[in-house]
Order: C-alpha cells, then sequence, then structure tokens
C-alpha cells in the first residue's frame, strides 16, 4: 500500500527526533570534537572551536548532557576541572558525523 502525504506527519520521524537533538550552530562540532580527542576539558574546546562564547559552550553542553550524548566528569580540586566525553548514547552517533566527515572531505573544493 502507498504511503499518502496527507496521512503522515513530519514530527513522527525518526530525521525530526535525530535534527532536534543536533540542531544549534555548535552541537555537531563539539560532538566531532569529542569524537576526535574522546576526553576535552572546558577551555580546550573553547579554543578548538574558536569564535563561540563562555555561554554559548556552557549552555550547549548542558543540552548535549540532558540529551544523554555528552558525559560531563567535575573533579573536587582547586582549580576546577571538568572533562567531558561522549557517553555511549553519544557514541553511536559516530557513524553518523563520520559519514558527514567523509562526505566533506570528498566534497569539498
Amino acid at each position: 500500500m502507498d504511503r499518502c502525504i496527507g496521512d503522515e506527519s513530519f514530527e513522527n520521524t525518526g530525521i525530526h527526533y535525530t535534527l532536534s537533538i543536533l540542531s544549534g550552530r555548535y552541537k555537531m562540532r563539539i560532538l566531532y570534537t569529542l569524537m576526535e580527542f574522546n576526553v576535552v576539558r572546558f577551555n580546550e574546546m573553547r579554543r578548538y572551536l574558536g569564535n563561540i562564547s563562555f555561554k554559548t559552550l556552557s549552555n550547549t553542553l548542558k543540552e548535549l548532557e540532558a540529551d544523554k550524548l555528552v558525559h560531563r566528569e567535575e573533579y573536587p580540586q582547586i582549580p576546577p576541572k571538568v572533562e567531558y566525553s561522549l557517553t555511549e548514547r553519544g557514541k553511536s552517533l559516530m557513524p553518523l558525523l563520520d559519514g558527514l566527515c567523509e562526505w566533506g572531505d570528498k566534497n569539498r573544493e
């Protein structure tokens, strides 16, 4: 039986859910950074990403943590030390990010 677009909704698709989690200017960049470097401290990530404010990076990391894609490990020391890494759920996105990286490498001029 053919599907009818009038009976469907984009909001009920897997791609909608995936895009809703990954939307945002820096989310994919942060996930890529963690994919490449495994465990990264806040200031290292900020330097690596370049033009990102402290507040934007902090908020974006909190969103990724709330979506269970990023793990935040805080060490009780002075000065404070916080490290970020991918969760298992975050790692499950890596084939998707790898595909995007490969496509970009092959198609950029």
